[in-house]
């Protein structure tokens, strides 16, 4: 805790130099609210939950001997635990959008839940802390956004990779291919391609129905290679006759020309990667991708513009951008690169050893005195042998110990060690105090 506490702590902080305001939603949402936001595959991966009471009683026999999980899902939960925090951020911008002054950006840091198989760096639950801005079209919030994420990393030490594509884009490629009916297809395939190979999505673009002379025409742009300027051009040549594949690469340019302008700033590798596909399918423009450098774990960040998301709850036309970070795989990270400072896992800074009633009398108004300083204090609850009550210290990593003994009382002292030099002095409460805070 002391160290996701480190994680929870450092990122709000840089929100809110950005101007956000911090929201909770519920763990439980309809799921009318849920399903079809995720793609088919999202879908899947929802826990549903059952209905309270005799959650049986107005289903069939028919429908139990069919044996249709979907089917019978629907008559018998109501409700799914929630999947991200974007979807019921959606709902929450329109119940109270009366009340929202506009553009309303939020952060919110909360668990979520997907009935997935777990496996390192993937859980069945797990903490996302996401920012939105919504109410807003600008290309400035995908930038600012990109600094959000460049702040954080640099301020945990770690070094990433920013990888920024466009729907708009992919939508154009399919469009240019002949094959605009299979752009979720395509997306969702093309997302695979660092996991599974490009035979094997190439595989899966088959499977989706896309004929060899559309798959071939995909081969070049899946594999494009060149500084993130020519690859646009590149792009820009293929999609010269897609009004939306053009579209996408004027937003990409902008934001990269933006970011470029702000590189003596930034720590992050921005890259662009026609690859990087989100598989969700409400992100309609910019999407976001955060990879660590120097240890191998999937994506930590992830994010997107989605123009119309409000729309499914009845308010049309709301444009909203954002990102999620994965703070659980962030913690696997800083562990693997052994990043945590050292008073972010501190506990109690200062031991009181306990030599008896008499002494701990003594000790306790000093004790509170060293609390009133913002000191984290604690006193040994017993009289136990000093032996025990030193390897106590030891194994908590508490940096200094105070002893009071007859001497020290009838001076009206203290002695304070300090645990790793071994070096000690006789101390006044208040130079105590100084002595530890200095």
């Amino acid at each position: 805790m002391a160290k996701r506490n480190y994680i929870f702590n450092t990122i709000p902080s840089v929100y809110e130099l950005y101007g956000f305001q911090q929201i909770e939603t519920p763990a439980q949402e309809t799921l009318q609210t849920l399903m079809g936001k995720y793609g088919e595959e999202g879908d899947k991966l929802l826990f549903k939950i059952l209905n309270s009471g005799d959650y049986l009683s107005k289903v069939t026999d028919e429908q139990l001997t069919e044996r249709n999980t979907l089917r019978l899902a629907s008559s018998i939960c109501e409700k799914g635990l929630r999947y991200d925090l974007t979807v019921p951020f959606a709902r929450y911008v329109v119940m109270h959008r009366e009340e929202l002054q506009m553009p309303f950006k939020r952060y919110q840091v909360q668990p979520v839940w997907r009935a997935d198989r777990p496996q390192k760096g993937r859980y069945r639950e797990f903490y996302q802390f996401d920012g939105d801005v919504v109410g807003s079209d600008s290309l400035l919030n995908e930038v600012e956004l990109m600094q959000i994420v460049d702040t954080v990393f640099r301020r945990f030490g770690v070094r990433v990779e920013i990888k920024i594509n466009n729907r708009k884009i992919l939508t154009g490629i399919a469009e240019v291919i002949g094959a605009a009916d299979k752009i979720v297809d395509i997306t969702v395939a093309i997302d695979k391609l660092d996991k599974i190979g490009i035979d094997a999505v190439n595989d899966e673009l088959r499977q989706d129905g896309l004929t060899e002379e559309q798959i071939a025409k995909l081969q070049p742009i899946i594999l494009l290679e060149g500084t993130n300027e020519e690859k646009l051009n590149t792009i820009a040549e293929v999609l010269k006759d897609s009004e939306t594949g053009l579209k996408g690469v004027e937003e990409l340019r902008y934001i990269f020309s933006t970011l470029n302008s702000q590189t003596s700033n930034l720590n992050s590798q921005i890259t662009f990667d026609l690859t990087l596909a989100r598989g969700l399918s409400y992100y309609t423009g910019a999407i976001f991708e955060v990879k660590a450098l120097d240890t191998p774990m999937g994506s930590i960040l992830g994010g997107g513009r989605y123009d119309n998301l409000t729309g499914i709850f009845g308010m049309p036309g709301l444009s909203g951008v954002g990102i999620s970070f994965g703070i659980d795989r962030i913690y696997d990270v800083l562990n693997a690169l052994d990043l945590y400072p050292k008073d972010a896992l501190q506990t109690t800074q200062v031991l009181f050893i306990n030599f008896g009633q008499t002494e701990t009398a003594y000790c306790m108004p000093i004790a509170a005195k060293v609390r009133e300083a913002g000191i984290r204090t604690e006193i040994f609850p017993d009289a136990a042998k000093m032996k025990k009550q030193m390897a106590y210290a030891n194994a908590k990593q508490i940096p200094y110990v105070v002893l009071a003994g007859e001497s020290e009382i009838a001076e009206g002292k203290v002695t304070l060690k300090n645990m790793t030099t071994g070096e000690q002095q006789m101390l006044t409460a208040e130079e105590l105090v100084q002595s530890i805070k200095s």
